[in-house]
């Protein structure tokens, strides 16, 4: 039997949101890269307002919408290629292909709610050990 893939770094919660809110993008028809750009701004957007750091710079709220193409958060654009290094590598690529997403992508279509899902699927998936601690 094969060893169950593990992802290369604990699963945030902030993760299976950025995911979630990604395939609620491609279902309204975004592009697929600009779903994943998408995905991690309105993660950030939320993780932001979670933990108050929005409060102090409300002029914030103005640069944090689309410009062009990409959504800007403080200056910079959540792009496809953003979401893979901040989302997709950190947890390995082939654990994001080949398990992550399609656990997520399975749970929205029974109707789970990000809430419902998120540390349900977390719970599943403990990081791989490395060296490094």
């Amino acid at each position: 039997m094969p060893t169950q893939l593990k992802p290369a770094k604990a699963i945030r919660r902030f993760d299976v949101f950025a995911e979630y809110r990604r395939l609620d993008a491609v279902e309204e028809g975004m592009p697929p890269d600009q779903a994943r750009g998408y995905g991690l701004w309105v993660a950030k957007v939320v993780a932001a307002r979670k933990f108050g750091r929005e409060s102090s710079d409300r002029s914030g709220e103005q640069q944090a919408g689309p410009q062009g193409k990409w959504h800007v958060l403080s200056g910079e654009p959540q792009t496809d290629e953003r979401f893979d290094h901040e989302i997709v590598d950190r947890m390995g690529a082939e654990f994001y292909q080949r398990v992550f997403a399609p656990a997520v992508r399975e749970a929205r279509a029974k109707g789970d709610s990000y809430e419902s899902m998120r540390d349900r699927l977390r719970r599943r998936w403990k990081p791989a050990r490395t060296g490094n601690g």
